[in-house]
């Protein structure tokens, strides 16, 4: 299958979802974005249902897993499923997170790199060595973080405008992440979206969070998007133009029309900052 990019609003594809998806998909919705560790290799009645969307929509990979900034061996094998399965479904765009998912074994969390040179040469060069594997340029998202590694050398953002130069790899802008780390650790959102390489912004995420009593952000995916974030958002297409962005939700789903409307208003603030 030729392979596609994603264009215009999209929405994150789960298997709650389907029920409504498949009764009908909404006009607001132009592609679908999914965890190729959660669907490569599947069989059965899943595969068929995927390939029935993967047929009339462009898709995104957004990996969990690979631990671009570990220490462990990078997971080939896991790449070249995915090469795989983006070849079988038309796929043109793969995505991780700019962290660090294992050690003994994975550990189902995206924990922070420190900011130094050092891990700065050490993320790159596993980047670059992920897009020989999978034959394309990927996009580094900045990730959502709840601790600060000591021993900083340059602030978040120069970091990862660092990795992203060095490894000449593309930006996977996420501002709902921008806005968690802002409230926990208080800097002004604004400043650092617009220190970071917003040239090469691939991609953008877009979701809810949690407030816990005493303040603190979650990044959950499970709540509607506040308006600090539609804010950001905005701010980030004056920037980069009106750059595919995908909703995020991976539970507490409400019904599918409202999660509709909150694409559609993605696409309404991508008009709004098409012209630059």
């Amino acid at each position: 299958m030729h392979a596609r990019m994603p264009v215009g609003a999209g929405l994150g594809f789960r298997r709650e979802l389907l029920p409504e998806l498949e009764a009908g998909v909404p006009d607001a919705v132009q592609f679908f974005e999914l965890a190729p560790e959660n669907w490569a290799g599947m069989g059965g009645r899943s595969a068929r249902q995927l390939r029935a969307f993967t047929e009339r929509y462009p898709f995104v990979c957004h990996g969990l897993s690979l631990s671009v900034g570990g220490q462990r061996p990078l997971d080939t094998d896991l790449l070249l499923r995915t090469r795989d399965f983006m070849v079988t479904h038309g796929i043109g765009l793969y995505t991780e997170h700019l962290s660090w998912s294992n050690d003994a074994g994975q550990l189902y969390d995206l924990l922070p790199l420190p900011c130094t040179g050092e891990a700065v040469h050490w993320a790159a060069a596993r980047i670059r060595q992920a897009q020989d594997v999978l034959g394309c340029r990927i996009g580094i998202e900045n990730a959502s973080r709840y601790v600060t590694p000591p021993g900083a050398e340059m602030d978040e953002a120069s970091f990862i405008r660092a990795v992203v130069d060095e490894a000449d790899c593309l930006l996977h802008l996420d501002v709902n992440n921008i806005l968690v780390n802002a409230r926990n650790f208080g800097f002004d959102p604004f400043d650092f979206l617009r220190a970071l390489p917003l040239a090469r912004t691939c991609y953008i995420h877009v979701a809810g969070h949690h407030v816990e009593d005493d303040g603190l952000l979650i990044d959950t995916h499970g709540a509607p998007v506040i308006d600090p974030v539609w804010d950001l958002l905005a701010e980030a297409y004056r920037h980069t133009g009106p750059v595919p962005t995908c909703l995020e939700r991976d539970f507490g789903f409400p019904p599918l029309a409202e999660l509709a409307e909150e694409v559609a208003r993605i696409a309404r603030l991508q008009a709004a900052g098409a012209v630059r």
